[in-house]
Order: C-alpha cells, then structure tokens, then sequence
C-alpha cells in the first residue's frame, strides 16, 4: 500500500501562492488516481483536485479553477499542488489521497490512502 507525506502548507496573504507536495513511496502512483481534499473547521472534506496518472484526466473544483493546479513528478513519485491567487476561503487542512483504481471522480469516500494533512491558512 502507498504511503503519503505532505508539505508545503503554511500561512500567505490573500492573493499569494503555495505548492503543496505529496510524496509517494511503497509503489509507483502509474496505475493510481490521485486528488487533493480539503477540510476547514466544521464543514466536510471536499474534493480540490484529482487526477488519473494513467492519461492525465484532471477534474478541478469549481471554487479553484484557474487558480490551482495538480501536477505530478513521475521521476520523484510526487504530485503537485500549486496554488495561486489564494483566498481566505482557501484556508483549510489539505490532505492528499489516493486510490489503486482509475476513476472519473474526486470523491473523498473512494480514496482509501491519505496523507496526515498540511495546514494552509490564508490571512492578512
């Protein structure tokens, strides 16, 4: 089973970036489906963005489109977050997860492996 680690999390001011990053070990993420997902204190764990490693389908959340995007390193089993243009509302825990399973979706109930989460606050 594949083991996640995030980082990159911390505190920026509206309007700056971060790249999040999930590194992989255990197993190569080619046969994977992999997704970021975010909590915020007292509302559920959302789907931000997923992708299929296999033919690079990407979904993006409607609240993140354009500002953020996934990528994935084959050569460093990594993948990306990069975030631009944040917002207060971006503040959340962002875990990364994944699944043995090429889906067509960025729901959090699928993924079976998670990462313990990296905070990311966005304040002035």
């Amino acid at each position: 089973q594949v083991q996640l680690v995030e980082s990159g999390g911390g505190l920026v001011q509206p309007g700056g970036s971060l790249r999040l990053s999930c590194a992989a070990s255990g197993d190569s993420l080619d046969d994977y489906t992999v997704g970021w997902f975010r909590q915020a204190p007292g509302k559920e764990r959302e789907g931000v963005s997923c992708m299929r490693s296999s033919d690079g389908w990407r979904y993006y959340a409607d609240a993140v489109k354009g500002r953020f995007t996934i990528s994935r390193d084959n050569a460093k089993n990594t993948v990306y977050l990069q975030m631009n243009s944040l917002k207060p509302e971006d503040t959340a825990v962002y875990y990364c997860a994944t699944i043995f399973a090429l889906v067509g979706r960025c729901y959090a109930p699928d993924f079976g492996s998670w990462g313990q989460g990296t905070q990311v606050t966005v304040s002035s």
